[in-house]
Order: structure tokens, then C-alpha cells, then sequence
């Protein structure tokens, strides 16, 4: 039995090295864009609902800017720090899952016991998936770390951060053992934030008002979506703490302020309207400042356009 799950666990991260890799030139995209990085300028257009705006690309366009930059391999930078994030952090959740089991495959279908039983056995699936899921994070956060500057380095052309040892050696000389948990707290955060909201939604649903159990398979999806988007903020900090006071310059002025702490990164998002700056990647509008000239909206700095002003 225990080999059966082994090899599961093995495939699963397989599978989830295979997803990685082909999503990873968006996931480079996304990255450079919440760290406001906007290598092409906003274009006149209009909203859904008929009003003038400005666009910024979309993660497809912003893709083929860094192809037509760096090439083909090019899109493919920090791929393997976020590979062995990845990995270290599913095996940790799964060991750390497996030993705070509390005897589930023993206990019956929860359709045969009673609600205080129920909301006892959500009690402990939630508890045991913020500790796993927390040490997960804290695991696997050197990695991911080197992996968003590996793809920061992209705003200056640099090659700073050019291999996972270089790497370890580069940010313990410049930041210390603190560095490599750099944005780590409010990624935990919103981590475990997101699963609170989650966990609960889907078992409030499923429970009390949903008794298909065709439907119920969905609640769980559409319900972490929904958490998704409530936390998107935490996991903005989190990647823009990665990159500040790191020595490249998309960590400092006037990419990017130095942030003292993940609060003064988020007072500073949410002052400047940009909290929620690449939670979207198809319809992008740039919310910075700006003018109306000729009926036409045009941003407004000494070039007509400013670099961090994306959502």
C-alpha cells in the first residue's frame, strides 16, 4: 500500500514538473508584471462597457517581448530554481500530510456520521493542511526566491543570479540567511488565508446546501478560485519582497521603491492603486496618471508613460 502511494506521489510531481515547464513562460510574465515592469508602452482603447482606456499587452504579448529579447531559451529563465521549489515543496506537504493523518482512511464516509463529528473532522483536515502547508512554503522559499530574481533579472539585463549554488552564495553575501525568506511571511499568509476561506466555504456548501454530489465535486474548484482572488494581494508582496533591496534593478528606484518591511510594500501597492497589479493577464489597463488630449487618454509622465503603472 505504502509503495502504491509512494509511486503516486512520484507521478503526481511528475506531472506537475510537466505543467510547470509549459506554463512557465506565463508564469515568467506574470512575474515581471507584478513587479512593475511594463517594457511596452499603453495604447488607446476602450473598456467592455464602451469607455475610453488605456491597455497594457497581454501575458501572450508580453511572452513574445521577452522572446523577441532574449529568444526562445530566453522565456525559459528561473525555470529550474521553480522546478525544485516546486518538487521540495510537494514532498514536504505530502510527508508532513501523511504523519498528521489522523487515522483518516480508518474513519467512516461522512455521510454515515453525525454533524458534530463532521465539523470535527473539517476541524482537523484544516489544521493538519495549514501545518503542511506552511512548512511547505518555509521549505521551499530559498528556492522560489532565486527563481523571481533569476526572472527580475530580465528588467536591467543582468547575470547576477545565473545558477542555484551562484545563487545561494550571491544572496547569503548580500542579504544573509533573512534573504532567503525574503516575502516568505506574506506568502504564508496568504496561503493559509486562502485555504481558511476555501476549506470552510466548501465544507459550509457541500454540507448545508448542496446534496448532489455531482455538484459537490465542483464546490471545492470554484470555491478555491474565489479564495484565489481574495488573496491575490498577499501573493504580489510576497514577489515584489523577493526582489527589493536584492541589488538588481528592478529591487530598487525607480523600478521599485526599497521596502522596509511586506507592510510598507502593501501600504505602498494600495496607496498607488496598484494592490491588484497582474491579477489579471488578459485585460490589462494601465491606472497610473493621466491626461485626455484630443478625446484620447494618454499617460502622463515626460515620455507619456510610466513604468509601474499596470494592474
Amino acid at each position: 500500500m505504502s509503495n502504491s502511494k509512494e509511486d503516486s506521489t512520484w507521478s503526481l510531481i511528475a506531472f506537475r514538473v510537466l505543467v510547470n515547464t509549459a506554463s512557465h513562460p506565463i508564469e515568467y510574465a506574470k512575474v515581471l508584471i507584478q513587479i512593475g515592469h511594463e517594457p511596452i508602452p499603453p495604447y488607446p482603447t476602450k473598456t467592455l462597457f464602451g469607455k475610453p482606456a488605456l491597455a497594457l499587452p497581454n501575458v501572450f504579448q508580453y511572452v513574445s517581448y521577452i522572446k523577441s529579447v532574449d529568444g526562445f531559451t530566453g522565456c525559459y529563465r528561473g525555470l529550474t530554481p521553480k522546478l525544485c521549489a516546486n518538487a521540495v515543496s510537494g514532498i514536504v506537504f505530502n510527508k508532513v500530510s501523511d504523519h498528521l493523518n489522523f487515522n483518516e482512511e480508518d474513519k467512516p464516509d461522512e455521510d454515515d456520521i453525525t454533524e458534530e463529528e463532521r465539523r470535527w473532522r473539517y476541524v482537523q483536515r484544516l489544521t493538519r493542511d495549514i501545518i503542511a502547508r506552511t512548512a511547505a512554503i518555509i521549505t521551499s522559499q530559498p528556492f522560489t526566491v532565486i527563481a523571481v530574481r533569476m526572472m527580475a533579472q530580465f528588467v536591467g539585463g543582468e547575470t547576477k543570479y545565473s545558477g542555484i549554488f551562484g545563487s545561494i552564495r550571491t544572496i547569503y553575501q548580500e542579504n544573509g540567511i533573512g534573504g532567503f525568506f525574503s516575502g516568505v511571511i506574506p506568502r504564508i499568509l496568504g496561503d493559509i488565508t486562502s485555504l481558511a476561506i476555501s476549506t470552510t466555504l466548501t465544507f459550509a456548501i457541500n454540507h448545508y446546501l448542496v446534496d448532489d454530489r455531482d455538484i459537490r465535486t465542483y464546490v471545492s474548484a470554484s470555491m478555491n478560485f474565489v479564495a484565489s482572488a481574495v488573496t491575490y494581494p498577499f501573493q504580489l508582496v510576497s514577489t515584489c519582497m523577493a526582489v527589493t533591496n536584492s541589488g538588481l534593478v528592478a529591487g530598487k528606484p525607480p523600478h521599485m521603491p526599497i521596502y522596509s518591511s511586506w507592510t510598507d510594500c502593501w501600504s505602498h501597492l494600495s496607496r498607488t492603486n496598484q494592490i491588484k497589479r497582474g491579477s489579471s493577464l488578459i485585460w490589462r489597463y494601465y491606472v497610473g496618471p493621466q491626461i485626455v488630449i484630443n478625446g484620447q487618454k494618454v499617460a502622463l509622465n515626460k515620455n507619456n508613460f510610466i513604468a509601474n503603472g499596470a494592474m
